[in-house]
């Protein structure tokens, strides 16, 4: 049998304007076949009509051969053979007039209904299930422009979320449509053979059947061929239950996808972003301009070709040039409070389109794809290649581990007292909810990526009513608490950056200023980077010049609301400081860095001091604190440098640990 075209059920999802336009060419296949059925439909009935009227006439036919003896005729007589013989035709008529009435039958069930129930029930459920697809459409693009008119300023919770429910639900809805939709479509093209030959097959079975009974007037070889016919038949529908159960099983597997399929923006919270797109396709809302101050949203299907930016209406055969991306920028922009929106600049500094994208996600992988794009990337051997090694060699120049951008969502074991609980020496983290990034970042705030940090950060208030140097430079006297202090830790670090944030409830504000200082870095070929000496001491945390010795910034370590250690680059460490404001408030700014050792050495070492700190009012918990630390020659506690990195970081091993040294 020749191969039979069908859809593909894995892009019933994505609804893409090259599987509408195949879904058409089936349609119309469909339209043809309904036509076509139906006219051969009313040749059958004729002939079942005329096999009826045949039984009717050999019927009335035997009838009047037997009324014949019942005639009054005058001239009757010598009529006793004749009588005899219309007897015997009776007979016989009437035994042709069963073969009739069985072919008439025969023909009704095997040749008429076949075809009926074909068109009632498979022609019938493409039809309705192409009015339900379509009316699924329908509700699914309306749903997407109540989602994509959500505004991004004064975002209502409530609102947003049921919009997301109504479009997920719309989403699954067009799924499961289209998926029932194809299957149907699909088993036409088998069910359309079936049902053009089973018929006749019937009615020659009946043909033979009757004219076998008759005069037995059919040969061997006529037998052998309808044989040959009806495994052909049978093959087929054995073929069909086969397709069948795998649409059936195929069916069942993509419509037991999670809810993040169907819901867009889902992980808007930790998208898994690939930068290193050379192509890209998919739906955007294009910004047209309607008038002078007037602009319409139009959601149509974009995708690359080579350096091009290529649109494609549904229902079109191929698509259109909209942009070529050569040599052009591309950014996020805001335009008539809607999210995620970009804007593609030519490479004369004309502003082109404005796209909106569904989610964060989108958005991003759509503005880096262009990026690379416009790099000519795509003209290169392999340009998948060139597009990694541009984006790791960006990503490396900033740290040597580029597995930044993941945020952790286990708790770090270096978390601050605030997400923790201590007992029986042990901190066991509390579950906490991870907040979305507008939660802990205000978008579009500044980050400094130099040492030198904004004047409401060098307030003074860790240095009293001290008069600053204005040079920088402190003076030995500055911080006399060094010579007093319990604990003292040394660690080599690297300023990454600081920025502002919202809270300081989380530990998850860290990794997101890490992961916005490094993109930053990354995106803006920021490597250069201010090495200096972070001492941690039972008192505060002070950032020294290796070279001079000069205090650039000092931190009172009550400040520090919130410390934590990246789980996969073990090397990145942050801290909250929580600093008063000329007009009587406070400020929260988070400081990245990257050390030479371990994040968790420098978390640890922060905890310890806290933790003297807060038992240093209580002298028996301070001197049993005290005895778990090692002591210098000169009588200072002192962690050690080369504690031992087999363990999974908390600060009870850690301690654990020391206390064998």
């Amino acid at each position: 049998m020749p191969a039979v075209d069908k859809l593909l059920l894995e892009e019933a999802l994505q609804d893409s304007p090259q599987t509408r336009s195949l879904l058409s060419v089936f349609e119309e296949d469909a339209g043809t076949l309904t036509d076509y059925t139906n006219q051969l439909l009313q040749a059958m009935q004729r002939v079942y009509g005329a096999q009826n009227e045949m039984c009717l006439a050999t019927q009335q036919l035997s009838k009047q051969l037997l009324a014949y003896e019942k005639q009054n005729f005058a001239l009757g007589k010598g009529d006793e053979e004749v009588i005899s013989t219309l007897h015997y035709f009776s007979k016989v008529v009437d035994e042709l007039n069963v073969l009739h009435t069985e072919l008439a039958k025969q023909l009704a069930d095997t040749m008429v209904l076949p075809i009926i129930q074909f068109r009632e029930k498979d022609l019938t459920e493409v039809s309705t299930l192409k009015d339900l697809f379509g009316l699924a459409s329908n509700e699914h693009d309306l749903s997407m422009a109540k989602y994509s008119r959500l505004p991004k300023k004064k975002e209502n919770e409530k609102v947003k979320t049921e919009i997301v429910k109504e479009v997920a639900a719309a989403r699954r809805k067009q799924h499961l449509s289209s998926l029932q939709y194809y299957c149907a479509l699909n088993a036409l093209q088998y069910r359309k053979r079936v049902a053009m030959m089973e018929p006749m097959l019937g009615f020659a079975h009946g043909q033979i059947n009757f004219f076998k009974k008759g005069a037995e007037m059919f040969s061997q070889s006529m037998d052998s061929f309808l044989a040959s016919v009806a495994d052909m038949v049978q093959s087929i529908q054995v073929e069909l239950e086969a397709e069948a159960e795998k649409m059936q099983a195929s069916q069942q597997e993509l419509l037991s996808l999670e809810e993040a399929v169907y819901t867009p923006d889902f992980d808007v919270a930790a998208p898994q972003i690939n930068r290193n797109l050379i192509q890209k396709a998919g739906y955007l809302n294009l910004r047209n301009k309607t008038g002078l101050v007037t602009t319409t949203w139009e959601r149509l299907y974009f995708f690359t070709q080579g350096g091009n930016l290529m649109c494609q209406p549904r229902g079109a055969v191929a698509g259109g040039l909209i942009q070529d991306l050569d040599n052009c920028s591309v950014m996020a922009v805001d335009c008539e409070d809607r999210r995620y929106c970009f804007q593609i600049t030519t490479p004369n500094g004309k502003a082109g389109i404005i796209l909106q994208a569904e989610s964060r996600k989108e958005n991003e992988e759509w503005i880096c794809a262009i990026n690379n794009i416009s790099r000519q990337i795509y003209l290169t051997d392999n340009p998948e290649a060139v597009a990694i090694k541009l984006n790791q060699t960006a990503l490396q120049a900033v740290t040597p581990i580029t597995s930044f951008a993941k945020k952790q969502e286990s708790p770090c074991p270096s978390q601050n007292m605030k997400n923790s609980e201590v007992e029986n020496d042990k901190i066991v983290p509390k579950a906490a909810v991870i907040p979305e990034a507008e939660q802990l970042i205000a978008p579009g705030t500044p980050i400094q990526f130099d040492i030198v940090l904004p004047a409401t950060e060098f307030l003074d208030q860790n240095r009293g009513s001290r008069r600053i140097n204005p040079f920088g430079e402190t003076e030995d006297e500055t911080f006399p608490e060094t010579e007093d202090s319990l604990l003292q830790q040394m660690f080599i670090v690297r300023f990454l950056g600081s920025m502002a944030v919202k809270t300081d409830n989380t530990t998850e504000v860290i990794y997101e200023a890490m992961r916005q200082v490094l993109a930053a870095r990354a995106i803006h070929n920021i490597f250069r980077m201010t090495e200096s000496h972070l001492m941690v001491t039972s008192q505060a945390l002070r950032l020294i010049d290796p070279q001079t010795q000069v205090t650039r910034a000092n931190f009172e370590l009550t400040s520090v609301t919130q410390f934590a250690a990246h789980q996969e680059n073990k090397r990145l460490v942050g801290f909250v400081v929580r600093m008063p404001e000329s007009t009587g408030g406070e400020s929260l700014s988070t400081y990245v860095f990257e050390s030479n050792s371990e994040g968790e050495k420098i978390c640890y070492a922060i905890n310890l001091g806290k933790e003297i700190i807060e038992v240093q009012k209580d002298p028996e918990a301070l001197a049993q604190l005290m005895l778990s630390i090692p002591l210098t020659n000169d009588g200072k506690y002192v962690l050690l440098n080369d504690q031992p990195d087999d363990n999974d970081g908390s600060p009870s091993e850690n301690r654990g640990a020391e206390s064998e040294a």
